[in-house]
């Protein structure tokens, strides 16, 4: 490369050998120390780096340039020179890049921009907010009406509470303190309910006693009197259906906890006069083993509400519920509805029975006062006067 360099550099200005060195500024690679002669500029780079590295294809003029803009004080021009096609190197000193690349683009005229409107700005963050705002106008709507009923309810509190409390006159506390303590047969019949059969004696009244708890006979007749209260007087209290206690027992029965089949009679157009999808209300006792529970059907509001006076909840029994009230309306009402958006609710702002025996009447209280339509206004010190009401509502079959 040496013999045929002036044939590629036919006008390069030569110096000798005893020139003054390069500019100081002028910094060689790290990576590549380079000989005495390459002080002058008679020096070959070509062969030198080929020599190095290995002859590159392009006479090493490819990784010369890349040398150079290692360096940041250098910049490589591209121009090529007449007749050679080859780059040269411009040894002008650049003191701070950034300052150059600022004073070219502060050069350049400021492009004006449109600005947008206050008042499209303000509309367009309105119409993102629109969803929100029919979400939060629902929720007051609802808010409104729930505020409404419970306004309807606490009137109606005022007006019911006196008969809902209403002491025992003395000749009721006499009837029922001789059923509880008079002598005679255990198995002597106190009550026999026609349109039902069911028939209490004198050993299962006295579950109506203080500190015992109630049994299946007690519990469903004093639902049968609930029944023929509301058919007396439909305008004061809620359209409601009373299963007995043993509902819940045959349909959670079965191998997979589920038997529609062994209660599909039990609410037969025929038998009831009217159809499950017709009530405001469905209520279905439910026992574990010896505690007493009560699970609502609310057919107006979609949900499934349980209730349990020890603050308990069970969400098998919610799931059945659901199951059923579907095959039931398709069944008999020939209706499809859809459980699956209705809510689970554990109702847990209700009266809680503060010792072991009293499950049974708060479950008969709950079932009570929600067939009213009327909020759980009672607690455990009333448990004593509801035994003696319950007592004097089933021997004289009628339910206040």
């Amino acid at each position: 490369m040496t013999a045929s360099a002036p044939a590629f550099f036919p006008n390069r200005r030569k110096r000798h050998l005893d020139a003054s060195p390069l500019p100081r500024h002028f910094h060689g690679p790290q990576f590549l120390p380079l000989p005495p002669e390459a002080r002058s500029f008679a020096f070959d780079m070509g062969n030198y780096i080929s020599s190095a590295f290995g002859r590159p294809s392009d006479d090493g003029r490819g990784l010369f340039s890349r040398w150079v803009r290692k360096r940041q004080d250098l910049t490589v021009a591209m121009d090529e020179e007449v007749g050679t096609g080859l780059p040269f190197v411009d040894r002008r000193r650049v003191t701070d890049p950034r300052k150059v690349t600022l004073e070219a683009e502060a050069v350049k005229p400021q492009q004006w921009k449109k600005r947008v409107p206050y008042y499209k700005k303000a509309y367009e963050a309105t119409t993102q907010h629109n969803r929100r705002l029919e979400e939060i106008g629902i929720d007051v709507k609802f808010q409104e009406e729930k505020l409404s009923e419970i306004q309807k309810s606490d009137k109606a509190v005022k007006e019911d509470l006196s008969e809902l409390f209403k002491p025992l006159t003395a000749e009721e506390e006499n009837e029922v303190h001789d059923c509880f303590h008079s002598r005679g047969p255990s198995s002597k019949v106190l009550v026999l309910h026609e349109p039902s059969n069911i028939e209490i004696s004198k050993e299962k009244f006295q579950c109506l006693r203080p500190r015992c708890w109630l049994n299946d006979e007690v519990i469903n007749l004093y639902l049968e009197l609930l029944k023929e209260r509301e058919k007396r007087e439909p305008r004061r209290f809620l359209k409601c259906h009373f299963f007995n206690t043993f509902f819940y027992k045959k349909l959670a029965c079965g191998k997979n906890g589920y038997d529609y089949k062994s209660v599909k009679r039990w609410t037969s157009h025929k038998k009831l006069g009217y159809e499950l999808v017709e009530c405001d209300k469905i209520f279905v006792p439910v026992h574990k083993d010896v505690h007493w529970c009560l699970a609502i059907i609310n057919m107006k509001e979609n949900t499934f509400q349980y209730l349990d006076s020890l603050g308990g909840m069970d969400h098998n029994v919610p799931r059945v519920l659901a199951r059923y009230i579907s095959e039931e309306v398709k069944d008999k009402s020939n209706r499809v509805i859809n459980t699956s958006s209705w809510h689970e609710e554990l109702v847990d702002d209700i009266p809680l029975q503060q010792n072991g025996w009293d499950c049974g009447m708060f479950m008969l209280k709950y079932i009570d006062f929600h067939s009213r339509g009327l909020p759980l206004s009672f607690s455990q010190e009333h448990m004593e006067y509801f035994r003696k009401r319950t007592a004097k509502e089933i021997l004289r079959l009628r339910a206040d």
